[in-house]
């Protein structure tokens, strides 16, 4: 029977024989633990060599000999030559240090495991029988697949220190959720959730996560932004890790900024897992280029609320961008009216996507005089994302999809007459 512990190696001597590559690997993932480590052998690798060069390793350039595992808690011999190898595995048993043998796995009195880390959760993967490599790989793959994806409950169960990471969740589409975002929610002991983004995720949360909605939609605002700064400074000080699922990208119009502030003048740890933003995720799930060359070679992201910038206006009127408007649903007649009133060309394209990357997508499209019509007509409604510029007009690429997310099949397009 093999049984597996943790070692604490920082700052202990660990004797390395051999200077291969192999003999390579096992040095960095030991120097990695910053544990001092000594090599022996008569000739080093280019790695080795250079790690000694740099003075990471000690380097005694000879044969190996017994007195070399004095002061050892570790051994590891990966010479080549088997009776080399064997003489050490004898040595470091007549002195009751632990040795791994890479030449022969059922020698030696300790395995190297296939290990793969997540944070600071580290997973090592043996054989307790006979070795078999292959085996432990794939064996340590499957998990690596799963703590990357976010598939594996890795909440902490003891007390620890509170802290709030904010994850951009996209602009819809679960698919387009990072694998960042993923394994943050794996960790969370509470979400702060908005009613925009992958919120189809919180589904697949563990039993007993807490999720907290504080979304807003147009003109209702039942949680005020600064009670939600106040919501994740709370919960972080109760020792919870938090994640605040945002849609789309944190720093995007999201208020992202906000929060950070409100957690750093709270002291509490805050971290940022950028998202991809409705801006650009949207207008390409509709098959609607930002930039394409010959037509358009710029973008300019604005929000509606906000009303137009001189650079926005400047960019519309005379083709050089596309103007990508977020949040303008509900300004649209007033953005249609200035623009026009700036010179801006009526017969301008303007798409209007909705629920871009989700399967109720729609694209609306219309001249810039039309626009505030057509979009009546169709009952346009938010989220969407409204792109001005030669770009949205029809037929410059067929609608898109995003590959391995769950969008429609086909978006409706509405033309004016």
């Amino acid at each position: 029977m093999t049984t597996m512990l943790g070692l604490q190696l920082t700052g202990r001597r660990v004797l390395v024989v051999g200077g291969g590559p192999v003999a390579a690997r096992r040095v960095q993932s030991l120097l990695a633990d910053a544990a001092q480590v000594v090599v022996v052998a008569p000739q080093l690798c280019e790695v080795l060599f250079d790690l000694h060069r740099w003075g990471l390793i000690e380097w005694r350039a000879r044969e190996v000999v017994e007195d070399d595992l004095d002061g050892a808690w570790l051994v590891h011999t990966a010479t080549g030559d088997r009776s080399t190898d064997t003489a050490v595995v004898a040595w470091s048993a007549d002195r009751q240090t632990f040795c791994v043998d890479a030449g022969d796995g059922t020698s030696g009195s300790a395995r190297t495991p296939a290990t793969t880390q997540q944070g600071d959760v580290l997973v090592g993967v043996v054989s307790s029988g006979a070795p078999d490599p292959r085996r432990t790989l794939a064996v340590r793959e499957a998990i690596a697949s799963q703590l990357r994806e976010g598939g594996i409950d890795l909440r902490r169960r003891r007390s620890h220190e509170g802290r709030v990471v904010l994850v951009g969740g996209g602009p819809g589409d679960i698919g387009l959720l990072t694998l960042a975002g993923r394994r943050a929610l794996a960790e969370a002991d509470v979400v702060v959730t908005d009613r925009l983004g992958p919120v189809a995720v919180l589904d697949e949360l563990a039993p007993g996560v807490e999720v907290i909605d504080v979304g807003k939609t147009p003109g209702h605002h039942p949680v005020p932004q600064h009670e939600i700064g106040r919501i994740l400074v709370e919960q972080a000080q109760r020792g919870r890790v938090v994640v605040r699922l945002k849609g789309g990208d944190p720093f995007v119009y999201g208020r992202g900024g906000e929060e950070v502030l409100a957690c750093r003048e709270a002291g509490v740890a805050v971290a940022v897992i950028p998202g991809v933003s409705s801006a650009f995720a949207a207008p390409a799930a509709a098959g609607i280029p930002l930039t394409h060359r010959g037509t358009v070679g710029a973008v300019h992201v604005m929000n509606g609320h906000d009303g137009w910038s001189s650079a926005a206006l400047t960019g519309l009127r005379d083709g050089s961008c596309t103007v990508v408007v977020l949040m303008g649903v509900s300004a649209l007649a007033a953005l249609t009216t200035e623009a026009l009133a700036a010179g801006a060309d009526p017969a301008t394209p303007v798409a209007l996507v909705e629920e871009g990357t989700l399967p109720g997508q729609r694209v609306t499209r219309a001249r810039l005089d039309d626009v505030v019509d057509v979009a009546a007509a169709a009952g346009v409604r938010a989220p969407a994302v409204i792109v001005l510029g030669a770009v949205a007009a029809e037929g410059l690429l067929e609608p898109s999809l995003i590959e391995g997310g769950d969008a429609p099949a086909h978006t409706t397009v509405t033309m004016t007459t």
